[in-house]
């Protein structure tokens, strides 16, 4: 069974009974979420643990992330944590684990310890909930990293359908672009904060598993083994994300390139079919006293004709050579 305190405390343990003054002897987890100072002391109190700050939690050296002080093992970790606006950011996560209890210390909602309460049932020892714990994190990670996948394969779908109608194009496709690279952009820091979050596993893990091998239960060393190598195919499988994140932010660029190539050679075309027609009316705009054309009846419909074939011939010649 698992209780909440005013402050956030969590203890979860066979006999049920709250976390008061003196810690009950059966007490196995207990949680501290944005925990208050007399929180912290009853715990330090009742376990002889060092409740770890955020300070302290934020270090990234790997001498602040592991450490053990005798039987009892320090231990830290970044993972994911929601914001009011649903964008995951990291966390610090603090375990302190002896052969005894689970401390874990936070200060923002983590989804993996939310679903560990609703598992009391496998909360036998200390070890089995760290490791219980490990387990639901990767399992979610793994879950994050197929919707991402899921994510990637619509966008470069998108990225790489066929071309849309004349027109309008290239207001629909600018804003097309945008999207894309917006949601490329969100995806890719999805998939950085997975990976900082599984690196921070695979450190504590057999740091935890080796410093506890002396009283760790019988049969945790194959969770621990299985839990290692699924750690590892999912860093393979972030690293191709990772890759195809890149692939897709770098074909995005090249089609924002291609399409400001495209106005650019609009722009350069309007100038370059604009020069006939000025040189034809400079011509016929010079103040010479003696000019064929001034005297004659159909100079001036002549001048405009050769304005509008001066303009017309280069567009016609453009394409042809499927220039435009």
């Amino acid at each position: 069974m698992h209780f909440r305190g005013r402050g956030g405390l969590l203890t979860i343990h066979p006999g049920g009974a709250r976390l008061a003054a003196d810690l009950p002897p059966d007490a196995v987890w207990l949680d501290l979420l944005e925990g208050t100072e007399e929180e912290k002391e009853a715990v330090a109190r009742a376990t002889g643990f060092r409740v770890p700050t955020l300070e302290s939690l934020r270090e990234i050296e790997s001498s602040s992330r592991m450490s053990a002080e005798g039987e009892v093992l320090y231990l830290s970790l970044p993972v994911i944590a929601r914001t009011a606006e649903d964008r995951p950011v990291l966390t610090p996560l603090g375990l302190v684990l002896s052969p005894h209890h689970l401390l874990t210390v936070r200060f923002a909602p983590v989804g993996a310890v939310e679903a560990l309460a609703d598992r009391p049932q496998e909360l036998t020892g200390s070890f089995t909930a760290f490791v219980t714990l490990l387990e639901v994190l990767v399992d979610r990670i793994a879950d994050a990293l197929e919707r991402i996948r899921t994510e990637l394969d619509g966008l470069s779908h998108a990225a790489f359908e066929a071309e849309q109608p004349q027109r309008n194009r290239p207001a629909e496709m600018d804003r097309r672009l945008r999207r894309t690279l917006r949601a490329i952009g969100r995806t890719g820091d999805h998939v950085s904060v997975l990976r900082d979050t599984l690196l921070g596993v695979e450190r504590i893990l057999p740091f935890a598993a080796e410093q506890a091998k002396h009283w760790i239960p019988p049969g945790t060393d194959n969770r621990v083994r299985t839990l290692r190598q699924d750690i590892a195919s999912l860093n393979d499988y972030d690293a191709r994300l990772s890759d195809k994140v890149q692939f897709l932010l770098d074909a995005t660029l090249g089609f924002i390139s291609i399409e400001q190539n495209n106005t650019i050679k609009i722009l350069t075309v309007v100038s370059v079919v604009g020069i006939p027609p000025t040189l034809v009316a400079s011509i016929y705009g010079m103040n010479f006293k003696y000019m064929p054309e001034l005297d004659w009846l159909w100079g001036y419909p002549w001048g405009l004709l050769l304005i509008l074939l001066s303009a017309v011939i280069p567009l016609i010649v453009f394409r042809l050579k499927a220039w435009l």
